[in-house]
């Protein structure tokens, strides 16, 4: 069986391999033996991913997550990093993060030298009650894998990318903090415990690279949205049904509700990058909402004009701006109150956006000319309306940064989630070069 899947491997990585060969002309020495390197480890790649893939690692799944980081420590440290572990309490029931370094003692560096962060994370969102997905090739170039794609292929390609630059004593001079969290699926509360320490390191860089899912070999993203969440309360005049409209009877806690969250389509909906989806709408006599677990139950008899009801939702944004301007917008629908109704509305952070910045476009000009020296054509900006919130979003207002350096694939988050293999060795040499060059 092992044979077989070796076999497999070689048939995956022959292709891209030989199409650059006569592409890659614009390499110096060191950048060449760097490639060398990844084509020949390539099986080992795979093989990582697949024993990664194969661990479950949900984010509730403590000792799943913490297998993983154990894992992936010992591939940091045959690249000579120095690895720890970031401990959670107890309380916020999550695993901890891994984080491995490398250098920050040197006192001869290039000023032109950038000091990296490199992001990832150890958690999917399959958690051990639901149905097994193990790694599986379904054919020459495609793998499945719960997380396979989103996002333990991108901490392969990370890994094995400073293996690579390690290998050719390229990081002796190199200051590199890669930071593997242990719950971006489902960030613990409150983020200034959970995210506390990786928000500090990420300030002692210069450039943070996030190995999100890729959308392509020429896509890298120079901003991602935030997000935040919104609830909205509303009450009301109840009677008998025959009195709905009228100025004794009003119009109900209901009727409220739907002019408001219509009120918010119809205002806000064309703004580009702006999005706000109700999650939950439940109204009548008796309304019980459990915010914890985001359910609901209602009592109403179609005769009594419903005297409560409450919409929760999020709100999806490009920039801090934007988000205040919409929370006013907002706001403002909701205190035009229809007859016999009040209504409320509470707003709450979640993870901030990573705005487009001058910066992050240079460091995308960086990774282009890296695209372009391997014979792949020049890179560009990805559609931030494509992607949620991230991990690189605490840290993107302290320091340039760019996402999406990861493995590509589809179906991300959902049973069947696939990996591009073609493309991941050219991912892989991509991150190695890009780094490569920032640090030299």
């Amino acid at each position: 069986m092992k044979k077989v899947f070796f076999i497999l491997c070689m048939l995956v990585l022959q292709a891209p391999i030989f199409a650059q060969q006569d592409q890659a002309t614009n390499l110096n020495e060191e950048e060449k033996a760097i490639i060398a390197y990844i084509d020949q480890n390539m099986p080992r790649a795979i093989a990582l991913l697949k024993e990664s893939v194969n661990i479950n690692s949900g984010t509730l799944n403590i000792e799943g997550v913490k297998k993983v980081g154990a894992l992936f420590a010992k591939e940091f440290e045959k690249a000579k990093f120095k690895t720890e572990w970031i401990s959670m309490p107890d309380s916020i029931k999550r695993a901890g993060h891994l984080v491995a370094t490398i250098g920050f003692n040197n006192k001869t560096k290039s000023p032109t030298a950038k000091k990296l962060f490199l992001i990832g994370h150890l958690d999917t969102v399959f958690e051990p009650d639901m149905p097994s997905n193990p790694f599986t090739m379904l054919n020459d170039s495609v793998a499945t894998g719960q997380g396979v794609y989103d996002m333990k292929g991108g901490d392969v390609v990370m890994i094995i990318a400073l293996q690579a630059l390690q290998q050719q004593g390229l990081l002796n001079n190199a200051d590199i903090i890669a930071y593997l969290t242990g719950d971006e699926e489902s960030s613990a509360k409150p983020f200034q415990i959970s995210r506390g320490h990786f928000i500090e390191a990420a300030k002692t860089t210069d450039i943070a690279l996030g190995f999100e899912s890729a959308h392509g070999l020429n896509t890298i993203a120079t901003a991602r949205r935030g997000s935040s969440s919104w609830t909205l309360n509303v009450s009301a005049k109840t009677g008998h049904s025959a009195s709905v409209f009228t100025n004794a009877g009003g119009y109900g806690a209901i009727y409220e509700a739907a002019r408001i969250v219509n009120a918010f389509r119809e205002t806000l909906s064309q703004e580009k990058y702006l999005t706000f989806n109700p999650g939950l709408f439940v109204g009548g006599s008796e309304v019980n909402f459990n915010r914890s677990k985001a359910t609901g139950t209602a009592i109403g008899k179609t005769n009594i004009v419903s005297p409560s009801a409450v919409v929760t939702g999020d709100l999806r944004f490009l920039t801090e701006a934007q988000k205040i301007e919409a929370r006013k917008t907002m706001t403002t629908i909701v205190e035009q109150s229809l007859n016999g109704t009040k209504a409320t509305i509470t707003f709450n952070d979640g993870i901030p956006s990573m705005e487009p910045t001058p910066g992050n476009k240079k460091l995308l000009d960086v990774i282009s000319g890296v695209t372009t020296s391997m014979g792949l054509g020049p890179a560009v900006e990805g559609d931030p309306g494509s992607r949620g919130a991230g991990d690189i979003s605490y840290v993107a207002k302290y320091l340039d940064a760019v996402d999406g350096m990861g493995s590509s694939g589809k179906g991300a988050h959902a049973p069947g989630e696939t990996i591009n293999l073609k493309e991941f060795p050219l991912i892989i040499k991509r991150a190695a070069l890009t780094i490569y060059r920032l640090t030299r």
